[in-house]
């Protein structure tokens, strides 16, 4: 036998009784609400990845007379970009009263409910908005640009870019404008990288530097200041084979180096690949091969702001005789963008309109969209899930996904594929291009390691400090760099929220600014990170409503009690749970109602329903009471004899259709099942 030495003070009571008379749960309180908190410690831990910037505190207090002479040292602060790839870049320089920020992005790669992307917190940028002097961006990916609409209009400077770069600028702004009535026109000043111009910003000289990715004008940034050159690589690779033949400026990069760099912060994306990136028009032969052979229609999908991959589907859809519509949002902005700045040429009558396409010949039909990453609500996917407004895949269909999965994107981009290949189309995927028996369907925007090595040398900074990429790839970096003679003692490793102070000889740690993450759902307007720690955790357990109508005159229940399930079970297959806890609702109201206050009664209401749905399904959903107190009594009339009154059985019909309706108000559509 057990040994119940701690009941002996207890009152004798049936086994089946607990203390406030309802049944006894053969789990323990404690279990249950451990099991609660785990869940919402669980959420916010998760959701705390994403939250605010907090305070930052120093671990040993600074001594009273300590001066830390900062005023004659360049500042470089991380506000972003160093925890992964595509992740919110930004950078901050100070010098003395001006300071300039380097890319001002957002994180599309978060997996939250109900949100779009993040930005950076500007806490810190609050503290220096007074020496603010300019933006400059060093090319037209969101992960780089995507926060200055939300960023600029409360810290207003002049945003410096390259043409191409300005243009998709111009269109997010626009975007805002439609999404949130933003009524903001940024200043915006446009580079011309090929003439080497320099801008005096602030105390800063600005020159953009061409150099090659995925995106056409990408541009390297390069800042004089007061103690030393600065460059910021951006994105980049060294393609000495561009389809718009505007390889990376080669030649200004050595001649910067021989100047002299005292920063180079550059991209680090690739470190732990081998070789060099396979030149851009590699890829052009495949398209013309796959097109040119195809005999239905074909579809493909690639990054929207690649206008290069772009240029060459169209190119091989003209050698083919076939018609081209673009689809997707994005996909037709950065379209609209390179051809109103002479990026993308399109032979007259090439492009037509999406909802033209059925009218055609199948054979004369290509579709340029996006979906290659499997993203939800992208073209594509529409597509292969048969919800696409103007296309019906069929068998003897194309598909050709021009594009690998980026990291976090591996199971939706083989989910789209199985969709693609159920509906019995010819579907071509990047990955498995030699088991398919074609040519090249993608190359990186980004370099491999022969080329992070040729790029070292081409700037030979004093200081070095890789960015753009997760601690992995950044490691990599850091140790070529060793390898390639640079001293370790000069390599810098940054996170986000690390600040440095730098002169012409030293780099010196210069502490912590508050960092966190702005979260923005799909209206354009942001979203406390507590809504979101909420949506996680009814994602991950559900929640229940009980709703009691309590009379203020005797505590007794005037209706059965109501219960709501969301995410928790379906009600209609759980009746016996549903009964026993209306069952432990009403031994709640008959023992405690009218022994404790109503705060308190709501509060042990809630404790001992997740108790008791934590023993029956071992799970702890969100528990919210509602506790309503009216009047229990009827409102007797009179009909036009004096001596006629409603009778017993009226008065409670007539109490019991109030309740109902006052019941049907408050829970608006969500009846109980």
């Amino acid at each position: 036998m057990p040994n119940n030495s701690n009941n002996k003070t207890r009152p004798n009571r049936p086994n089946n009784q607990s203390n406030n008379g309802g049944l006894r749960l053969n789990s323990a309180r404690g279990a249950a609400v451990r099991a609660q908190k785990k869940v919402e410690m669980d959420a916010i831990k998760f959701a705390n990845q994403y939250s605010a910037a907090k305070p930052v505190t120093e671990e040993k207090p600074r001594r009273a007379n300590l001066i830390k002479d900062d005023f004659e040292k360049l500042k470089i602060t991380f506000l972003g970009g160093q925890e992964a790839i595509g992740e919110k870049n930004m950078q901050v320089l100070e010098w003395q009263n001006d300071a300039l920020i380097l890319d001002c992005g957002n994180n599309l790669g978060l997996n939250l409910p109900g949100i779009n992307y993040s930005i950076n917190d500007t806490t810190y940028l609050e503290q220096i908005k007074h020496k603010i002097k300019g933006y400059v961006i060093s090319h037209g990916h969101l992960d780089h640009l995507g926060g200055l609409k939300h960023i600029v209009p409360k810290f207003p400077a002049p945003i410096y870019a390259s043409r191409f770069t300005m243009g998709v600028i111009e269109k997010t702004f626009e975007d805002a404008y439609a999404e949130t009535g933003l009524e903001f026109e940024p200043e915006m000043v446009i580079m011309n990288m090929d003439g080497h111009e320099r801008l005096k910003v602030g105390a800063f000289f600005v020159e953009l530097v061409r150099i090659t990715h995925s995106v056409p004008e990408t541009s390297l940034i390069v800042v004089d200041t007061p103690v030393g050159r600065i460059i910021n690589s951006g994105d980049w690779r060294l393609d000495p084979e561009p389809l718009d033949d505007k390889p990376t400026d080669i030649e200004r990069l050595k001649q910067l180096g021989d100047e002299g760099v005292l920063v180079f912060m550059s991209d680090c994306c690739n470190t732990q690949k081998p070789g060099r990136t396979p030149t851009e028009s590699t890829l052009q032969q495949s398209f013309h091969d796959i097109i040119g052979q195809a005999e239905g229609r074909v579809f493909v999908a690639c990054f929207s702001s690649n206008m290069n991959r772009v240029q060459m589907i169209i190119n091989a859809a003209e050698a083919a005789g076939r018609r081209v519509a673009l689809d997707g949002r994005s996909m037709m902005s950065y379209a609209e963008i390179a051809v109103r700045n002479g990026i993308l040429k399109v032979g007259k009558g090439t492009v037509q309109a999406m909802h033209d396409m059925p009218n055609l010949p199948d054979k004369q039909i290509l579709v340029i969209c996006t979906g290659g990453q499997g993203e939800p609500g992208s073209a594509l996917v529409r597509m292969a899930a048969g919800e696409h407004r103007h296309i019906k895949l069929k068998e003897g269909d194309t598909v050709i996904v021009s594009s690998t999965p980026i990291p976090g994107n591996g199971d939706s981009y083989e989910r789209v594929g199985d969709e693609l290949v159920a509906r019995g189309v010819h579907l071509f995927q990047a990955p498995n291009h030699e088991v398919d028996h074609v040519g090249p369907l993608h190359v990186s925007g980004h370099a491999y390691r022969d080329e992070y090595r040729e790029m070292l040398h081409l700037v030979r900074p004093k200081f070095f400090i890789p960015i753009y990429a997760g601690a992995q790839n950044r490691r990599y970096y850091e140790e070529m760099a060793v390898e390639e003679g640079w001293p370790r003692n000069n390599i810098i490793r940054a996170d986000n929220g690390d600040s440095f102070l730098i002169t012409k000889d030293k780099w010196e740690p210069a502490g912590q600014v508050p960092t966190g993450h702005v979260l923005v759902d799909s209206t354009g307007r942001t979203v406390n990170s507590v809504v979101v720690r909420d949506r996680v955790l009814l994602s991950e357990e559900g929640l229940v409503c009980v709703v009691l109508t309590v009379d203020k005159k005797s505590g007794n229940l005037l209706t059965s009690p109501d219960i709501i399930s969301r995410g928790f079970i379906y009600m209609k297959d759980s009746e016996e749970l549903m009964s026993g806890l209306r069952n432990e609702l009403k031994r709640a109201v008959q023992q405690r109602y009218k022994r404790v206050d109503l705060d308190r009664f709501k509060a042990e209401l809630k404790d001992h329903v997740t108790h008791f749905l934590f023993e029956k399904t071992g799970r702890s959903p969100i528990v919210i009471p509602v506790v309503n107190v009216v009047s229990g009594r009827g409102d007797v009339k009179t009909v036009s004899k004096p001596e006629q009154t409603k009778t017993a059985d009226d008065i409670a019909k007539e109490q019991e259709r109030r309740f109902a309706e006052m019941r049907a108000r408050l829970l608006g559509q969500d009846q109980p099942d």
